[in-house]
């Protein structure tokens, strides 16, 4: 595999520290980010580990306890075995022991008081005193097993609680064996976010033990036997009672596996072969100052210190080995396989660790790139994808794109090569070629979403295009010409949403752009964020951006405005919006390339003012030290980068834009025994104004031109003033692109197309019409732009008692009367929204009529906390004051009913009236059992219609 080594300058002196291995672990503090919205774990784990043995202080999955535990609270329920680092989803928490005096298997019994100054936290090790028994617990961890020591301090009772129902659902197929009096080996099937998480486990107790198996709760007694002391259920928990007389200390080992219980006892005997817990434990601070060395920073403030290695450690435990010591694996088909020469691995958070993280390994861990690139095929292999947020081998799905090609061609671009390109290649198009995956077929077909299309529209679009960016770069390197068009095509995609009358990024909605378009608002339009903060978005053609935002001179101003604008968004309220500076926002994850981009304007010195000033605010050595979510590792990802003077602006070719390195002394320490050192950052750094290097080999090139490409013809706009009309509509179609003529063609709805014809003004239509349009010039044609316009089906009035949502309209009151139904997919825009309270309105029919039925739709997708109303009731009127026969319909769809769905509450009758009053009963709170328990309820309404 070809090696490349990052160097700034050709210096004159290098730094080199001696050879001797240097203790960095002591600059660890794994409680960084455990309180605020870090969400990050306190407990032992190795790099890269598949086992994180962590404290639970959480059990209800709520946001801020995603990692299991929050700095905040004040009760221990157990140590499990797996934990995920700054996630905003919980999962894990995977085979949980607690020891305890008491004889219970309840929660509220078997948990314990803490306090943190009981508490102490290294790399690869955590201990803290139980205070309600009295117990002092300490944990360390090799790379597969986790080693748990108990001191019973008071006299009595000695258990050990084993809960395989901890915070998840667990599923049929969970059992426990009990293998004599030391040892017990089982399996816990659970469901939260991952659908279906398998992992075996083997325990081992360096005492004899009585035990009792609790099938269910209600029951103490060792429930239903299978064989040989094994049990099985979807509740399963068990007590390991202890000897008194033999001693106060307990030592427990839990090897874990994805593939068997022989699996799980040969990764725990082949890792902690003894009982010296001690030694466990010091090997495990001595592989943290290893992998810590990778990158040396030298300091005479302690607090940086801290603040770095704390963020290097973070940036080291996700992805996890999910492949056990001889290489078996559990695949995303549910099949075992083996791993042969490489490591599997899972946790890959790739829409946020595609920015930063996965170039900081390209530089420090190449040979686990090369590993995580194979984990990838793999992957695809066994399900004809590669992977968008996978966890525990199954693909949530959550967050947008398909970065996986990212990492892939980024390693490529750096000299990470050994792996099957070909293959490599075939699965990056296969997944940007997905059938009815979230939009694609309309982004490939159009060249840009619209509202219409799918939910986020205008993110998944960016995001897109620098995806296919990135496929281009592969297939360009491999020699593929044909694909490296196509993609390099498909790339500039976010051309066609890029407004030039507002110099943002935005919805387009039927042909034209969406109404009442509000930069700082945060909707269903944008991922987590809102227009401010995805505008910047075109890593792969900067130089393109600024020239199509004005130039480099408005493009200045654009960014100062960004960071110096109001910091108040409008909309939805957004949790992950946070670290804000002006609409900059670091606690998330589209904002971290926007500093650097005063570089590409020959403006590095705001570059460096901006990157130091984050720096300086939003990272900090105490629990709440994170601005934002760790999102295995992207956030810390982003400050060990930008500290050393440096950030992969786009990953996906081999330059690092400069920013200011927060040390003196940096030292790089490379796999293969070689370094790179930089030193007097104030000498390098005065009177430069270069802003950005190739990783070459003992070299700093300076890259004066970024790479650019044929430009695309952007798709025209079609104008109307909206969609439903009531007599008849202008509409004017614009071009986006210069030197270009429009060609259009108006037909009746459901019709065949006729001719396109060449555009010269503004025209009226008074009937339900498809109007598409493209734009024409000597660089070819753009893709159409396409629009409906409905003449409206009725001249009703509508006066709606109750309040919508401003984030949920439909486009107004009368967009649940205009003859346009919503789908399932609710965060289009189609629907009215109304919470914490029912939903309520007259519609005026203009007359007295005889009516027969009526139709209101109602959407349920209950995770998003949308439940059907209780019921619909159905009253009329001839005056507007007294309403009377009233009809009701309940509801038959069940709350827990996790399909996303639309019903039509449907009434037949006859009446003579010319007002109908419609009222649907809100669900009220949200069930115990639902994530968001307590919270109040939506009913989504769209269509009402009345014949």
């Amino acid at each position: 595999m070809k090696q490349f080594f990052l160097i700034f300058f050709s210096l004159l002196n290098f730094l080199l520290c001696n050879a001797q291995q240097k203790n960095y672990s002591q600059y660890v503090d794994p409680m960084t980010g455990t309180g605020g919205h870090g969400h990050t774990f306190p407990g032992a784990t190795l790099p890269f580990g598949m086992v994180q043995l962590s404290p639970d202080t959480r059990i209800d999955g709520s946001w801020d306890g995603c990692s299991g535990y929050h700095y905040s609270d004040s009760v221990i329920y157990g140590f499990s075995h797996t934990h995920l680092s700054g996630t905003g989803v919980s999962d894990w928490g995977d085979i949980l022991l607690m020891p305890t005096s008491e004889h219970s298997v309840d929660k509220k019994i078997y948990s314990s008081k803490f306090l943190h100054k009981n508490e102490k936290a290294n790399a690869g090790y955590y201990a803290v005193k139980l205070e309600d028994d009295n117990i002092e617990v300490e944990l360390t961890s090799t790379t597969r097993a986790g080693f748990h020591k108990y001191v019973f301090n008071n006299s009595g009772n000695k258990n050990v609680v084993l809960d395989l129902t901890h915070r998840d659902k667990t599923l049929p197929g969970s059992y426990v064996k009990v293998l004599g009096n030391h040892k017990l080996e089982g399996c816990r099937i659970s469901q939260a976010w991952a659908q279906q998480q398998t992992v075996f486990y083997a325990i081992e107790f360096s005492q004899s033990f009585e035990f009792e198996i609790f099938i269910d709760e209600e029951e103490a007694v060792r429930g239903k036997v299978l064989k040989n002391n094994l049990y099985e259920g979807s509740n399963v928990k068990a007590i390991f009672s202890f000897n008194t007389s033999s001693g106060k200390t307990i030592y427990a080992k839990v090897g874990i596996s994805s593939v068997s219980e022989v699996g799980a006892w040969k990764n725990l005997e082949a890792e902690i072969p003894d009982w010296n817990f001690d030694k466990t434990k010091n090997d495990a601070a001595a592989t943290w100052d290893k992998q810590l060395s990778e990158i040396e920073v030298s300091s005479d403030q302690v607090g940086k210190l801290k603040t770095f290695y704390s963020a290097l450690y973070h940036c080291m435990i996700h992805p996890s080995i999910a492949s056990d010591i001889d290489g078996s694996y559990r695949g995303m088909d549910n099949k075992i396989y083996k791993a042969v020469g490489f490591n599997y691995y899972s946790v890959f958070s790739l829409w946020d660790t595609f920015r930063a993280l996965h170039p900081l390994l390209t530089l420090i861990e190449q040979n686990r790139v090369l590993d995580i690139i194979k984990t990838f095929l793999e992957m695809y292999k066994q399900t004809g994808r590669l992977p968008v947020w996978e966890l525990s081998s199954n693909e949530t799905d959550c967050m947008i794109g398909y970065h996986a090609v990212s990492v892939i061609a980024d390693a490529y671009a750096k000299g990470i090569n050994d792996f099957d390109a070909e293959l490599a290649m075939q699965a990056m198009v296969d997944m940007s070629n997905l059938n009815n995956y979230r939009g694609l077929n309309s982004y490939r077909k159009n060249g840009f979403l619209e509202v219409e299309d799918e939910s986020e529209s205008v993110s998944k679009t960016l995001e897109y295009a620098y995806d296919d960016w990135c496929i281009a770069q592969f297939a360009n390197a491999l020699g593929k010409d044909s694909l490296y068009k196509v993609y390099s095509s498909r790339a500039q995609s976010w051309k066609n949403i890029f407004n030039p009358e507002t110099g943002f990024m935005q919805p387009r909605s039927n042909g034209g752009w969406q109404y009442n378009f509000d930069p700082k608002r945060v909707d269903n339009n944008f991922t987590e964020g809102n227009s401010w903060q995805y505008t910047f978005f075109v890593p792969q053609n900067i130089p393109a951006m600024i020239k199509l935002m004005g130039g480099a001179d408005k493009f200045e101003k654009k960014m100062d405005e960004l960071f110096s604008t109001s910091s108040k968004t409008t909309g939805r309220e957004q949790a992950d919006i946070t670290g804000l500076i002006g609409q900059y926002a670091h606690g998330n994850e589209p904002s971290h390339h926007m500093a650097y981009l005063y570089n590409y304007i020959g403006k590095p010195e705001k570059t460096k003012y901006r990157v130091k000033q984050i720096l300086d605010d939003f990272y900090k050595p105490t629990p709440d030290g994170l601005i934002g979510n760790e999102d295995c590792g992207q956030m810390s990802a982003w400050y060990v980068m930008s500290s050393m003077g440096l950030y992969a602006v786009c990953p996906g070719n081999n330059y690092f834009d400069i920013g200011l390195p927060y040390f003196n002394n940096i030292k790089i320490n490379f796999e293969d025994g070689s370094t790179s050192a930089y030193t007097n950052k104030d000498e390098l750094f005065k009177n430069t104004t270069v802003s950005y290097f190739a990783v070459t080999k003992k070299t700093a090139v300076k890259v004066n031109v970024l790479p650019t490409y044929e430009p695309i013809v952007i798709s025209p706009v079609i104008y109307g003033a909206s969609q439903v009309f009531s007599d008849s509509i202008l509409v004017e179609i614009k071009s986006l692109s210069s030197n270009t003529k429009i060609k259009f063609s108006c037909t009746d709805l459901g019709q065949s197309e006729t001719a396109m014809r060449e555009y010269s003004k503004p025209f009226y239509i008074k009937s339900d019409k498809q109007i598409k349009a493209i734009s024409e010039s000597a660089l070819g044609n753009s893709n159409p732009s396409l629009a409906m316009f409905y003449k409206r089906p009725n001249n009703w009035e509508i006066n709606i008692l109750s309040t919508y949502n401003a984030q949920y309209t439909a486009g107004g009151d009368k967009g649940i009367i205009d003859g346009l139904c919503g789908d399932e997919n609710w965060r289009k825009g189609r629907w009215q929204g109304y919470q914490n309270q029912n939903f309520e309105c007259v519609i005026d029919l203009g007359k007295q009529m005889d009516i027969a039925k009526l139709s209101a739709g109602f959407l349920q997708d209950t995770r998003a906390w949308i439940l059907m109303p209780l019921e619909m009731e159905v009253s009329f009127s001839s005056d507007n004051v007294t309403f009377s026969n009233p009809l009701m319909i309940r509801n038959t769809i069940k709350d827990h009913d996790l399909v996303s769905q639309v019903k039509n509450f449907t009434l037949e009758f006859k009446q003579h009236a010319r007002y109908v009053k419609v009222k649907a009963i809100n669900y009220g709170k949200l069930p115990a059992w639902h994530e968001g328990a307590g919270g109040d309820a939506f009913i989504f309404i769209d269509e009402i219609s009345i014949e």
